[in-house]
């Protein structure tokens, strides 16, 4: 290959290839996990002031710096008779606060999600997104469910998760990598067509939690909670809104919404509303 052309191949390469959450530098006085926990965990702080805690943190950067290089996810589809292929580069895992060495996975409502997502230029998956991330995960953790209370939807409770899965990590020693994609340790906020329905109020649509034992799912695809729902086992896992598909640059949104390429993202068909509203309404 000529010189002219390989510098031209390269450059052409590189947004597949090196793929960053656009978002800003950690400082370094910023809180570690466990101080931020600590920060929300007083129960006089209502939903809507620790969300909007938890939204300013991340507006500055502070999560760890592992989550700053996206991981590639690829899946593909037979279409109109041809193979179709899809890239598209996640968060190596489920949304946290804090350092590398110590992080708090914090669950949100959607409204939180999205306005996150949005503010990084992200999505939330969908059901069959969520399943490939899975299978193509190089750490597969094992569900840690705790039994059903009304303190699941408490900042203490969300702690102790917290602990279970470093416990789970700190098991696995060397096998455990940070920055390789982790699944299994949440349940995701998905996008649907469940999200919005025929009541006044819209839904937090969630589904997943695979077992390694089988690859399935033990949370099957559920929409009967409001929006104002964020419990302990809620991850957020962010995806690049740019995807590529044989090669070619477009969106989630497009592709979702696209009556041919949907397939390449969705179990459930064209949707035309892949998000939440962003806006809060407790």
């Amino acid at each position: 290959m000529r010189p002219f052309l390989l510098f031209v191949f390269l450059m052409l390469s590189i947004p597949i290839l090196a793929q960053t959450l656009n978002i800003r530098e950690r400082k370094p006085d910023a809180l570690n996990g466990s101080q931020f926990a600590a920060s929300i965990s007083d129960t006089a702080i209502h939903l809507k002031q620790r969300e909007k805690i938890i939204y300013k943190a991340i507006k500055k950067g502070n999560i760890p710096q592992f989550y700053r290089k996206l991981v590639k996810v690829t899946d593909t589809a037979t279409i109109d008779g041809n193979l179709t292929t899809i890239a598209y580069y996640v968060i190596p895992d489920y949304l946290a606060i804090g350092t590398d060495s110590n992080y708090f996975y914090c669950p949100m409502t959607p409204a939180l999600a999205q306005r996150v997502a949005n503010k990084l230029k992200c999505s939330l998956p969908t059901r069959k997104m969520v399943n490939t991330i899975y299978q193509q995960a190089g750490t597969k953790l094992s569900p840690l469910p705790i039994p059903p209370s009304p303190a699941m939807i408490t900042v203490p409770v969300f702690i102790k998760h917290v602990g279970m899965l470093k416990q789970q990590r700190d098991s696995l020693g060397n096998k455990f990598m940070l920055g390789n994609l982790v699944g299994g340790d949440k349940k995701d906020v998905i996008v649907s067509n469940r999200i919005y329905n025929d009541t006044s109020n819209y839904h937090v649509v969630i589904y997943g939690w695979h077992k390694i034992s089988t690859g399935k799912a033990i949370q099957p695809l559920y929409a009967r909670h409001l929006n104002n729902w964020a419990d302990y086992s809620h991850g957020i896992r962010l995806i690049q809104n740019r995807v590529w598909v044989n090669g070619k640059a477009t969106s989630i949104k497009k592709v979702l919404r696209s009556e041919h390429l949907n397939i390449l993202l969705s179990d459930e068909g064209v949707i035309k509303k892949p998000y939440y509203p962003a806006k809060t309404n407790y």
